[in-house]
């Protein structure tokens, strides 16, 4: 499989991770064997002495130590879970990964694999994307190999789940949910992936980088691997910068050198880790190292290699309010926190952007949600908010004072093409109607009662359809339909 378009790869590192893309497009099987080679089968407590030598963390936004995943999930029936979804908008690296060089995503899954002696490794990608494709190509180059006599040696199965590219769909929860077929959002209490995961078996689960991670260690050893990057993080690592390029570099590079290369500046501030991430103003990230230990000094998260600099051409203010929107569209609206907190945030922040608002009210508003989510959205959300108001701190003086910055909007920071959602109407039968109010209690953001008890509706979108539908079903007097608007 050759994909037409393929991301952008950039370095400021010896070639690890990147190695042999400077000359094809994507590395097929043949070809990855003959710049990796074929990794050495590892028993479980090598592999964990290898990945707790380097301290090799996970590159999905958290940094858990990966030998203390594969501790926690004892050899036997077990699962090997890839998460390659990556819902947030900002990052391309694990598509880079998928897309370009999947055998090496593999190698790593595959050893851990071995390792742990699992029944099965599952890839589980954006549905309908080239990424999708690629590694799907990949499991058949590699069952093709074994049937021509070639050493594949894994024996269990290998298979690829597609799943939608929502922001939440890659929470370990949403994942391990949405692989059993179920809808891929958080679950209602959080669950070990280790204890109970895919098939209510022990998983392994980890980020599509930290098993190529994984594979490069194996490969160059201990002493090789760390060669590069500082002594308390060795190795490489791979960052989205602008939404598009995909560059590896040496842990311990300046984040100004990382900007350069790629022929951007700071601007009004960068934002570091993702939309779970937190900003820096243009001085701190012109001092910013590329570690998580020199980015939480800064003020920022490492999280999932995200860099995002925003331009002085663009309302900050109005840039975060966009996100802050997307964020709370994309919740799955199951607790308070992200069913009535979040939309709160997003509107008071627009509130702010337009002149109409101000900054006691958005903090209020993201202090009703920070540390009371049944999953991590709403923090990482109140994270970027907060420190969205810090880093602009000057722009949203001017909002307060002049009502606006005076600079349009311009859609610096990547979002989703935005896609048509089914909405719906609560409507009532007036002869039936006998004004209870039990339909205001369950649906409080979207009904209204009169002096009389009589209630009004607004439109409900498509996350809430189903508590609309509980609504319609507990009202006493049958009364309530819940329809299409178009």
């Amino acid at each position: 499989m050759i994909p037409h378009r393929v991301p952008r790869v950039l370095r400021l590192a010896p070639a690890r991770l990147t190695a042999g893309l400077d000359h094809c497009r994507r590395l097929d099987l043949p070809a990855h064997r003959a710049l990796h080679g074929e990794p050495a089968r590892r028993e479980l407590d090598e592999l964990i002495e290898l990945a707790e030598e380097v301290d090799l963390r996970g590159r999905g936004g958290a940094a858990f130590p990966f030998a203390r995943k594969l501790r926690a999930v004892a050899p036997g029936e077990r699962v090997v879970l890839v998460n390659a979804v990556e819902g947030e908008p900002a990052s391309a690296k694990d598509e880079m990964l998928l897309v370009r060089t999947p055998h090496l995503v593999l190698d790593g899954a595959l050893l851990a694999a071995e390792a742990l002696r699992a029944r099965e490794v599952i890839v589980a990608t954006a549905e309908g994307e080239v990424s999708q494709a690629s590694m799907a190509a990949a499991l058949e180059e590699r069952r093709a190999a074994t049937v021509s006599g070639a050493a594949e040696r894994y024996g269990g199965r290998m298979r690829v789940v597609g799943l939608p590219e929502r922001f939440i769909t890659g929470e370990g929860g949403a994942l391990v949910r949405g692989v059993n077929g179920l809808e891929a959002v958080p679950a209602g209490r959080r669950r070990r992936a280790a204890e109970e995961g895919v098939g209510g078996l022990p998983t392994l689960l980890s980020n599509a980088e930290t098993f190529a991670q994984l594979a490069v260690l194996a490969e160059l050893g201990p002493v090789g691997y760390a060669e590069v990057g500082t002594a308390r993080e060795p190795g490489t690592v791979l960052l989205t910068v602008g939404g598009e390029a995909v560059v590896e570099v040496m842990a311990g590079v300046p984040l100004a050198t990382v900007l350069e290369e790629c022929g951007l500046e700071p601007g009004e501030g960068v934002l570091v880790g993702g939309y779970h991430g937190a900003w820096l103003g243009a001085e701190a990230a012109a001092t910013a190292v590329v570690s998580r230990e020199g980015m939480r000094l800064a003020g920022g998260v490492l999280g999932a290699g995200i860099v995002a600099p925003l331009p002085s051409t663009t309302c900050p203010l109005g840039e975060v309010a966009r996100v802050a929107a997307y964020l709370a569209a994309q919740s799955s609206g199951q607790c308070g926190p992200c069913r009535l907190g979040l939309p709160e945030v997003a509107r008071t922040l627009c509130a702010l952007t337009e002149g109409s608002g101000n900054a006691d009210d958005v903090r209020r508003a993201v202090r009703s949600v920070e540390r009371r989510g049944a999953c991590f959205h709403p923090d990482g959300t109140a994270r970027f908010v907060l420190s969205a108001m810090d880093a602009f701190a000057g722009d949203l003086a001017v909002h307060e004072r002049r009502g606006s910055c005076g600079r349009p909007i311009r859609g610096a920071l990547p979002l989703p093409e935005p896609q048509e959602e089914p909405r719906y109407q609560l409507d009532v039968d007036w002869t039936r109607c006998q004004g209870h109010g039990l339909c205001a209690h369950l649906l409080p953001e979207f009904v209204d009662l009169d002096e009389h008890g009589y209630p009004s509706f607004r439109e409900v979108p498509a996350w809430m359809a189903r508590d609309a539908r509980r609504a319609v079903e507990m009202c006493p007097a049958l009364a309530l339909r819940l329809a299409s608007s178009g």
